[in-house]
């Protein structure tokens, strides 16, 4: 589970990409700085994989944290503790589908255009990852502590449990996206 957690990871070191000669690039990280992922994406890669599989095994929601034990210690996590220790944004759109129709349709314009890709990559961009991309582009205030919040929240259901400790289901069987 750890790995899948792991190899599926973003981290930037955003000193060194702003210095990219590719201007595109250097925008695009400046528009995710902008948004306010920077202390997210910018977090440490000091994981301790071995806490962190034990964390995902005993996790569970309750009352809207994230409850679980690491070493025979209590670990509750709350929205407003996650959103802080990751200085994320916490005023803004809750909810992907508010993204404007307008700035869905840029972005669609945009990528399309500006984004030169081999056939087939976009297959795992899901719409609601699309969502995120225009509102990032289109500089829309997003609440990414709750949006992200929810998103470790849903990780420690246990149908989510399942597909990140049983990748590769048997024959017959479909993992989850």
């Amino acid at each position: 589970m750890a790995s899948a957690l792991i190899n599926n990871s973003s981290q930037i070191y955003f000193d060194s990409v702003f210095g990219m000669e590719d201007e595109g690039m250097v925008n695009m990280f400046k528009a995710l700085e902008s948004s306010g992922l920077r202390g997210f994406l910018g977090c440490s890669s000091a994981i301790y994989e071995a806490a962190l599989v034990e964390f995902f095994q005993n996790a569970s929601v309750r009352d809207g944290k994230v409850i679980s034990t690491v070493q025979g210690k209590a670990v509750e996590i709350s929205e407003k503790l996650f959103s802080g220790t990751f200085e994320l944004p916490t005023d803004g759109l809750t909810e992907m589908a508010d993204v404007p129709k307008d700035l869905v349709f840029d972005a669609r314009t945009a990528f399309y255009f500006d984004v030169m890709v081999k056939a087939g990559s976009f297959d795992a961009v899901t719409h609601e990852r699309f969502l995120m991309m225009s509102a990032i582009h289109g500089g829309v205030k997003v609440n990414w502590g709750r949006i992200l919040f929810n998103i470790v929240k849903d990780m420690v259901t246990p149908a989510m449990k399942q597909v990140l400790v049983d990748p590769d289901p048997p024959p017959g069987e479909a993992a989850e996206e």
